[in-house]
């Protein structure tokens, strides 16, 4: 019995100071690919910091985030918590049929309210004076239809769609709802696959009366995507595949990217971002205040201004075909009151086009 209780302390003692003696050996992380965050880092130690609890609370956030073979413990925990336990969700991350998506519930009427106020100050002040025509759609999320397959709770796409029709009475509503399915998203990420998502366009087009093609090649990129879902969750699961569409038009576009507050070449997919750290970031290059398409395919004259979220980026290629401009503006990195700076608005097509995710959260900084 002793020697049970020797061979228990000295294993216990080992694993502790094993792993302290890891994480003061080991160099701290920056960034957690899986998760598509940045790590805490080492707290600065002051007087005034221990005093009033930040150091503590801050060393314990650094402990967890730079903690040895963290992430597969958190595999492990995942793994445990589903199978084991047999919990639906963890973190709020659940999984139906192989597709990973996060919990969006309830509905948060303030931020719905103060989309729709955006929206509205925006068409006010830009919009009304001028000779533009107003549209609006609202892309339905993954959840609307994993979430009922498996049981959780979503948020009624209805209650938003008929929310921002009422607010924007002055824009002619494109409903897309009936042509987006479960089929359309990606197993492991949040977006929909733009190969899919043709028929979208074409509506969006057609709403708007403007000619769209569906004459496409289909490329399909080499790298895995794990989206970032398959990271949060930290289940074991099966990479994505990213197929772009791509015709003559498209390759013939310019696209200049105001990213950095001026004019910078930009590219309609960048490959350089398709083997980064998020490839979806290759449509249009991710994230971006403000992109301007240029087609010299259409000599109509006709513009369009996209008020967009991330799922604007992967069909807004898809749209070119229809206007000899297209401007797209992503609020959550722009003000609004800047906006009159880099568009004159006069006669454009003004398409408002948000995802119920979006909606749901925060559609401007």
């Amino acid at each position: 019995m002793k020697a049970k209780s020797i061979i228990t302390i000295v294993l216990c003692a080992a694993v502790i100071f094993g792993f302290t003696a890891l994480f003061l050996l080991l160099p701290d992380q920056q960034y957690s690919v899986s998760e598509r965050r940045g790590l805490a880092q080492k707290p600065e130690l002051s007087a005034q910091r221990l005093l009033d609890g930040r150091f503590m609370s801050d060393f314990e956030d650094y402990t967890l985030d730079q903690f040895p073979l963290r992430d597969g413990f958190r595999t492990l925990k995942a793994v445990t918590v589903r199978y084991l336990f047999a919990r639906g969700d963890n973190n709020g991350l659940y999984s139906v049929n192989g597709y990973i998506s996060k919990l969006e519930y309830p509905l948060n009427e303030a931020n719905l309210n103060r989309a729709s106020e955006k929206l509205n100050e925006v068409y006010n002040e830009l919009i009304a004076p001028t000779d533009c025509k107003l549209y609006l759609s609202v892309i339905p999320d993954k959840n609307c239809f994993l979430a009922p397959a498996g049981g959780y709770p979503s948020i009624d796409f209805s209650v938003i769609e008929s929310h921002m029709r009422e607010a924007l009475p002055d824009a002619e509503y494109i409903d897309i709802s009936e042509l987006v399915e479960l089929e359309d998203f990606y197993f492991t990420d949040q977006h929909w696959r733009q190969e899919c998502v043709a028929d979208v366009a074409q509506a969006l087009l057609d709403g708007m009366d403007a000619p769209h093609t569906d004459s496409y090649e289909t490329v399909e990129l080499e790298t895995p995507f794990y989206g970032t879902y398959a990271g949060q969750s930290a289940l074991p699961c099966k990479p994505d595949t990213i197929r772009y569409l791509t015709n003559d038009v498209i390759e013939g576009c310019k696209v200049t990217s105001y990213n950095t507050g001026k004019a910078e070449p930009a590219e309609m997919y960048d490959m350089d971002k398709a083997v980064g750290k998020d490839p979806y970031e290759m449509y249009l290059g991710g994230a971006d205040p403000l992109i301007v398409i240029e087609n010299p395919s259409c000599d109509s004259g006709r513009e369009l201004v996209i008020f967009r979220d991330s799922f604007g980026s992967s069909i807004t290629p898809l749209m070119v075909e229809g206007y000899s401009k297209i401007t797209m503006v992503d609020m959550r990195y722009m003000q609004s009151s800047v906006l009159k700076y880099f568009i004159d608005f006069s006669d454009q097509d003004v398409l408002f086009l948000y995802s119920t995710l979006i909606l749901n959260n925060s559609i401007s900084a």
